[in-house]
């Protein structure tokens, strides 16, 4: 049974369905999460546009549902405009709901710093036009992104389609392209991660920050509940 002093987590996700990310499940089993859906039309800046405006109220929605913390669940989202946008953005929700609110642009800055990630190599399933505004974002959170490797995707439900074995490919050639980087980070939160997290740690030797399960670890760091994620899934998780 949950403890119910374990703080209700909303997630603002971008699926119109709004349920709450597979991954939470696995990482945090019984942690209760509730989550908002977006309904964002494609992973390009002209759909983050169309949405972009409607978070706070998608913020306020699921604090009249019992959220404590809230997070946009949403990389690109939340860094496409750039790290003052992103402040911003917090900002505008915490105002709104009074609530400790976070974003997964701000989860995966906190997970590189974590980990001591200062050069990273990127791991995308974006288009070249969001792959380097998530250069120029890193770089303005004194990051210092290296070579990007990406798939090129625009649609929101094809992320949760790309197999283990793609994502391991991905974060190679990101590596090989940046042999001298930190790290990586796998950046998108619809890609389902967790498999492929800890065989790129085993085979390449450097973490790997992904934004998915960046975001719950933030979220849950939030809430200040304490628990820690389930064993196994990479160097972030386990910290």
């Amino acid at each position: 049974m949950q403890d119910s002093s374990t703080p209700i987590i909303g997630m603002i996700v971008p699926p119109a369905a709004g349920l709450v990310p597979a991954d939470g499940a696995r990482l945090y089993p019984g942690l209760p999460f509730i989550a908002s859906g977006l309904g964002l039309g494609s992973v390009t800046p002209a759909g983050y546009d169309a949405v972009i405006e409607s978070v706070v109220d998608h913020a306020r929605r699921l604090n009249e549902q019992g959220a404590e913390v809230i997070s946009l669940m949403g990389t690109s989202l939340s860094f496409y405009r750039g790290a003052a946008f992103n402040r911003a953005l917090t900002a505008a929700m915490h105002e709104a709901t009074g609530l400790p609110c976070t974003t997964m642009s701000t989860a995966v800055i906190n997970g590189l710093r974590s980990l001591g990630v200062a050069r990273v190599a990127l791991a995308t399933a974006y288009i070249d036009d969001v792959n380097e505004r998530l250069a120029a974002f890193l770089a303005e959170e004194g990051l210092t992104p290296a070579a990007c490797r990406s798939l090129g995707i625009t649609g929101v439900d094809a992320m949760a389609r790309v197999d283990t074995d793609t994502l391991v490919d991905l974060c190679v050639r990101a590596i090989e392209a940046a042999p001298d980087s930190d790290g990586i980070l796998l950046s998108c939160g619809g890609l389902l991660t967790l498999d492929a997290i800890p065989e790129v740690e085993r085979r390449l030797g450097v973490p790997v920050v992904s934004s998915s399960p960046a975001g719950f670890w933030d979220a849950v760091r939030l809430a200040g509940s304490g628990v820690k994620a389930a064993p196994g899934y990479g160097r972030l998780l386990g910290a």
